[in-house]
């Protein structure tokens, strides 16, 4: 049987995988290289295999000729997102810290000037391609501060990132020549603050494997890039597609304004019901494995569809209604187990705080172009749109 073609789900994802889900719990599909992996769409089994540690997240246990993600050169490959214990929870211990809840929280005010700043400088234009302007600028600002990236190197990355997520089938050399400029920037990165340190993540780090010797040279360059390229990528577009999804639902938006204090548990909803990670990191089993009734074979790839598992009927009543006073607790959107979304306490407070300053600055919110001409990013990887045109008029002070 030839594998299920995956890219109808970059035009409609949540129908496509609707009728996947209710077809079945497992299907054989054609991942984003064309090679073959499985994909789970139902709730309980994607949740038991996030959890499961007989699926491997370290490409070594893949087969050949399955979907394996993306290709990196060691010195990008060696973190989180490929590894297994005991090296995951090494790794994962250094930085853990930086991201606890009562950490993030003290960056609240901070990230509140820098969304007002963004917004102080478009107001008086009544109007802007929002994802350029606002949800694409201010998680990079937030992430660069932690980390101690230099402002005039912020671009840069952005774009080398926005070429390895979506690569351009035309010119298939970019996306060498932009993990070619990462590492450079990298180790040129670490090597200026090894020489001068400074009050940042990646001094820190630094200063753990070299008083420590607990990370690899690889390791160390890989976590810096993880760090920054997740760090922002995915909260872009949970942030677009939360202003999105509300000018969709003028009356959960009125109801959110109304209630101000919802705005956190409205956050989950959204990410629940059009996030930006469609799919969990792939999976390789070490042996072979039942999920949903279906063996898949050792070294072969997995997909854990946490976009389907987040609208299945059977853990979520009327899934596909978007309900900002609904109970998410059990939600997958940031994952579940171990690997776990290291910055999910981050993103959060990004999202609510970017929404926040929003809402509490125009009153009126409106898309400037009609609703079909939005256009979404061609990956099936990352849920995000390629622009949102919005304009505003008069201010509201709804002080969330």
């Amino acid at each position: 049987m030839r594998p299920i073609d995956l890219r109808p789900l970059i035009a409609d994802p949540h129908g496509t995988l609707a009728a996947l889900r209710e077809a079945g719990p497992v299907h054989r599909v054609q991942g984003a290289d064309g090679n073959p992996a499985w994909l789970v769409t139902r709730y309980e089994d994607v949740r038991r295999a996030l959890a499961d540690p007989r699926l491997s997240l370290d490409k070594r246990n893949a087969k050949p000729g399955n979907y394996a993600g993306l290709s990196l050169p060691p010195a990008l490959d060696a973190n989180l997102l490929n590894m297994d214990p005991p090296d995951h929870t090494r790794i994962r211990r250094l930085v853990v810290k930086a991201f606890t809840p009562g950490r993030v929280e003290k960056l609240r005010e901070p990230v509140r000037r820098l969304a007002d700043g963004l917004l102080d400088a478009v107001e008086p234009a009544g109007a802007a391609d929002l994802l350029a302007v606002y949800a694409g600028p201010l998680p990079i600002m937030v992430t660069c501060d932690l980390l101690g990236i230099p402002q005039e190197r912020r671009l840069d990355f952005r774009a080398w990132t926005d070429t390895l997520i979506t690569p351009d089938p035309a010119r298939p050399e970019a996306a060498r020549e932009a993990v070619g400029n990462m590492i450079r920037f990298f180790t040129g990165l670490l090597a200026a603050k090894r020489a001068e340190p400074a009050d940042d993540l990646l001094s820190d780090l630094i200063a753990v494997r070299d008083a420590g010797d607990r990370l690899s040279e690889d390791e160390l360059t890989s976590l810096a890039f993880l760090l920054l390229f997740a760090g922002y990528e995915n909260t872009v577009h949970l942030i677009a597609n939360s202003v999105l999804a509300l000018l969709d639902h003028p009356e959960e938006l009125r109801a959110l304004r109304k209630n101000p204090d919802g705005l956190a548990a409205a956050v989950e909803e959204l990410n629940r019901w059009d996030g930006p990670g469609p799919l969990a990191i792939r999976r390789f089993p070490l042996e072979d494995v039942e999920i949903g009734g279906v063996t898949v074979p050792a070294g072969e790839t997995v997909l854990l569809s946490l976009a389907s598992a987040n609208r299945d009927p059977a853990r979520f009543p009327d899934p596909d209604r978007l309900d900002l006073r609904r109970n998410n607790s059990g939600s997958l959107a940031l994952g579940h187990g171990i690997h776990y979304c290291l910055g999910a306490a981050l993103g959060r407070m990004e999202t609510e705080t970017a929404l926040a300053a929003l809402l509490d600055r125009f009153e009126k919110l409106e898309l400037a172009v009609p609703r079909g001409e939005l256009k979404w990013r061609p990956s099936i990887r990352a849920r995000g749109l390629i622009s949102l045109p919005v304009r505003w008029s008069a201010t509201s002070r709804t002080r969330f």
